[in-house]
């Protein structure tokens, strides 16, 4: 699409992480594949958050916006009550071993699956989207929690690049599935090859654009030097993101695909499909969350951090 959605100067809601927050659009550029600044094309908007500092200005792509009206700003207030009802909860939580960062995770998950769910109900022109409902494990709730604690409080980043990478999850899902086809999910030699080719192709696209927090981009453009576009790398050798990073990333596109499918033109019989293949593979990552997450990140240092606030 090469239309804007959204006019300079105009306010709207933006989100940021699993939160949503008041912005004005102060540029908008339409990108392609000669321009692009994030590795994504079509209508992408330079915004500031009202109240913060211009070093959070950014551009974001048409997918994190939201129209200011009535309907998106009770989404708004419903991500933040579901914010503040963790953090409440946290305390009585921290008597299980587990506690306040179960707690914190039912939260924060709440707010993903929400923002998928009510923008298919809540489109501007009246038109029903298509709507994909996923139920993600406590488990990974906390991982999602944790993972978003060592970024954007701990200044840390996940070790690149992460073995099992992307498409090795995905290979051996797809080989798990193979060998034992669970009975709910249909045709799996048909369709598992498909569906996991289009995770991983989406992963791609969607990486640069849609799933990495702010500190990360500095690193995200270095990997991309080293593997992609540098001097030193050779024609037809380049690596495809999903051959770096890891189950972390994975499993953020994962809850943010009820967003996507809301702003596709999917039928509700392939929505489905799609969701049971994708509720399977959150259980395989969850039996596997050893092998597949990183327990510890690495401690950024000095000098990248002034880089990734500059």
């Amino acid at each position: 699409m090469s239309t804007t959605l959204f006019a300079v100067g105009e306010r709207v809601l933006c989100y940021h992480g699993p939160l949503i927050y008041e912005a004005k659009v102060l540029k908008s550029e339409v990108w392609d594949e000669t321009n692009t600044k994030l590795d994504t094309v079509g209508p992408h908007y330079f915004v500031h958050y009202k109240g913060w500092k211009q070093t959070w200005d950014e551009w974001v792509p048409t997918a994190r916006l939201l129209k200011y009206n009535e309907a998106n700003l009770s989404l708004q207030k419903d991500l933040a009550r579901a914010q503040a009802a963790a953090t409440s909860a946290s305390a009585s939580a921290s008597k299980a071993s587990t506690s306040a960062r179960g707690a914190q995770a039912g939260g924060g998950r709440r707010k993903e699956g929400g923002r998928g769910t009510k923008r298919g109900r809540d489109d501007d022109d009246g038109t029903r989207r298509p709507e994909m409902r996923l139920v993600v494990p406590d488990t990974l709730k906390v991982l999602l929690v944790d993972d978003w604690e060592a970024v954007t409080k701990n200044n840390q980043l996940v070790t690149l690049p992460r073995s099992p990478s992307v498409s090795e999850i995905l290979e051996e899902f797809k080989q798990h599935v193979l060998s034992s086809p669970p009975p709910n999910l249909r045709d799996p030699q048909v369709v598992l090859p498909t569906i996991v080719s289009g995770l991983q192709v989406y992963f791609d696209k969607a990486l640069g654009s849609n799933l990495l927090y702010r500190f990360e981009r500095p690193q995200y453009a270095e990997i991309r030097k080293r593997y992609v576009t540098g001097p030193t790398v050779q024609v037809n050798e380049e690596r495809e993101m999903s051959s770096i990073y890891g189950a972390e990333h994975l499993l953020r596109m994962i809850v943010s695909l009820p967003a996507m499918v809301a702003g596709s033109t999917m039928d509700p019989e392939s929505v489905g499909l799609v969701r049971d293949y994708v509720t399977e593979l959150m259980t395989f990552m969850m039996n596997q969350r050893d092998r597949f997450f990183q327990s510890e990140y690495d401690s950024a240092s000095l000098q990248y951090q002034n880089i990734s606030r500059s």
